[in-house]
């Protein structure tokens, strides 16, 4: 246990090591500063915006900027859309992978196209490589740009002074794909390959099982979709199994490597933020007040996995941790890897917007798998997914300053500027819009026979089973609780939805925001203005993203994991 608890700390360590610098490389790219990369990467930004026909000099008001990403993310839903209709006839498709569904290939191509990668089919089988590489591949790249181009687009609307352009979101599109995602890809792509991790175009490979059966192992370009899975905490994984296969996933080196990948950007980017701030303690109070919240989701999940599931232990299984075995509730985990292992996973991928997993969700204990959901209920912003995770804690930020204006009867102001009645309506509809998605989602499924249908288990485990889908859905998640039938017409259509609902009506108000705030003048600071870079604000903070997304949740909760968690401990299972 003192060596998981280490290793638990050293991921901390090594993730603000990585997060500083990064961010200020990031905050470099982005103001169009020049890097050690610049000489190599520049010819090609250039010849992006010949192609395009983009000018970089010309910037966009927030209404261009919403215009243009929702026209381009659009565009980029229908090819992905063409691709899973058309794959049977398409090349490249050694596993003869026919054409998807209608439904899901909906399902499908929102789910990518809005970053959340929640897949209904196991894509060694359901999916061409031609699909896996232009179209998942290149979209984990796209999306995961366009969160972070709309974090940008807030802070510059944040930080400058009476300006009513946000930025060109070209531009922001381009820079954030080919000078940060990209380099980092081809590194990470590498050590997965060093690390075991298939990367070939082959479709099946023929292996002698020890009872001597041949049987047809399937493998593909798996190392390189795997680094833009994590990075761009997109999660879509080449197998059904996700980052338990060892194929995606194979050593424990690659295991760690992933969940750092996956909160290394969301992370840099608060202190982008400090530095395009102009004040780094700005930065370093998002950052704070996202950690604490990711340690204790850590160590809830930690601490109820270690202590197992007493019906196991009335079954006859032993989970007393001892020289040969780690003990605690091993059931759905891999064994490469281990309880630690498995709740850092699950909630790295839960805070982030990331569906990945090393073990089944479902298996966890109630809390644990409740704790899980709660990352995601909370608006995805423990550290979050890239830029969404930034952008969507700034919404909190600006609500915190607002409550703090009440109390003491002033005027709220955030990095100098006044909010208004306007960017409180926009930030209370962005909020609402998810929880308002992933209730009315969750009232639709588990009272329509065609959501009570897909659920496997009854009881409060079906319960969840349910929110956890509508939860991962609305929050661009991808993850899931193994049971529920989600490839049905109902639930690809409906999850779909909710895909768009959580994406969408977030990103508009967001955009709102940030052309609403460029104009306003920055007033000096005074003897009344509340500090946002202090010990105060961030345990405020913490306070405005645990009211407005914990205590909202906790009825349905009440009925689902806690109540499983009670039933548990009296030996009855559903």
């Amino acid at each position: 246990m003192a060596f998981d608890i280490a290793r638990l700390v050293g991921y901390g360590a090594v993730l603000l090591g990585i997060a500083y610098p990064l961010g200020l490389y990031m905050a470099r790219v982005f103001t169009g500063g020049r890097t050690w990369l610049t000489p190599v990467l520049a010819p090609i930004e250039r010849l992006v915006y010949r192609v395009a026909g983009v000018d970089p000099a010309s910037e966009m008001p927030w209404t261009g900027y919403a215009v243009s990403l929702l026209l381009f993310n659009f565009a980029c839903f229908v090819i992905l859309y063409l691709l899973l209709r058309l794959q049977g006839l398409l090349p490249l498709n050694p596993t003869q992978a026919g054409a998807m569904s209608p439904a899901i290939a909906f399902n499908t191509a929102v789910s990518f196209v809005t970053n959340t990668n929640w897949q209904a089919y196991s894509g060694e089988t359901a999916v061409s490589h031609l699909v896996q590489m232009a179209g998942f591949t290149w979209q984990n790249f796209i999306s995961a740009a366009t969160g972070v181009s709309v974090a940008l687009a807030l802070i510059r609307g944040l930080t400058r002074k009476e300006v009513r352009t946000v930025g060109n979101f070209w531009v922001d599109l381009t820079r954030t794909w080919l000078y940060v995602m990209l380099p980092l890809c081809v590194v990470l792509s590498l050590v997965y390959v060093s690390q075991g991790a298939v990367q070939t175009l082959a479709g099946q490979v023929a292996a002698t099982t020890v009872q001597g059966a041949t049987q047809a192992i399937h493998v593909g370009p798996i190392a390189s979709q795997e680094a833009i899975k994590e990075l761009g905490t997109n999660g879509g994984g080449f197998f059904g199994a996700n980052s338990a296969h060892p194929f995606e996933n194979p050593t424990p080196l690659t295991d760690f490597l992933q969940v750092l990948a996956v909160l290394a950007i969301p992370a840099g980017l608060t202190f982008t933020f400090g530095k395009m701030a102009g004040n780094m303690r700005q930065g370093a109070a998002i950052f704070l007040a996202m950690f604490i919240l990711f340690a204790a989701s850590v160590t809830v999940m930690y601490s109820f996995e270690r202590a197992g599931n007493p019906n196991l232990t009335a079954a006859g299984a032993d989970q007393v941790a001892s020289a040969v075995q780690s003990g605690g509730n091993t059931e759905g985990k891999e064994v490469r890897f281990g309880i630690e292992a498995s709740a850092l996973y699950g909630s790295v991928t839960t805070a982030a917007s990331n569906g990945a997993v090393n073990g089944s969700m479902s298996s966890m204990t109630p809390l644990s798998g409740g704790m899980a959901m709660l990352n995601m209920a909370l608006g995805e912003v423990v550290f979050g997914g890239v830029g969404a995770g930034l952008y969507g804690m700034l919404v909190f930020a600006i609500l915190a300053v607002f409550i703090a204006g009440l109390m003491v009867g002033r005027t709220p102001e955030f990095l100098g500027k006044k909010i208004g009645p306007k960017e409180m309506k926009l930030a209370m509809f962005a909020v609402l819009a998810l929880e308002a998605g992933i209730l009315i989602g969750t009232t639709i499924g588990v009272s329509t026979p065609a959501g009570l249908a897909g659920r496997l288990s009854a009881g409060p485990h079906g319960l969840t089973e349910i929110m956890y889908a509508f939860t991962s859905g609305v929050g661009n998640n991808g993850s899931a609780f193994a049971g529920l039938n989600a490839a049905s017409p109902f639930y690809a259509t409906a999850i779909g939805i909710a895909m768009l609902v959580g994406r969408y009506l977030f990103i508009v108000p967001v955009l709102a925001i940030a052309g609403s705030m460029g104009p306003k003048k920055q007033v000096p600071a005074s003897a009344g203005t509340f500090p946002t870079d202090s010990p105060l604000f961030v345990g405020l903070l913490i306070g405005v993203v645990l009211i407005v997304g914990a205590l909202t949740f906790f009825p349905a909760y009440a009925l689902g994991p806690v109540l499983e968690h009670f039933l548990m401990h009296t030996g009855r299972v559903f």
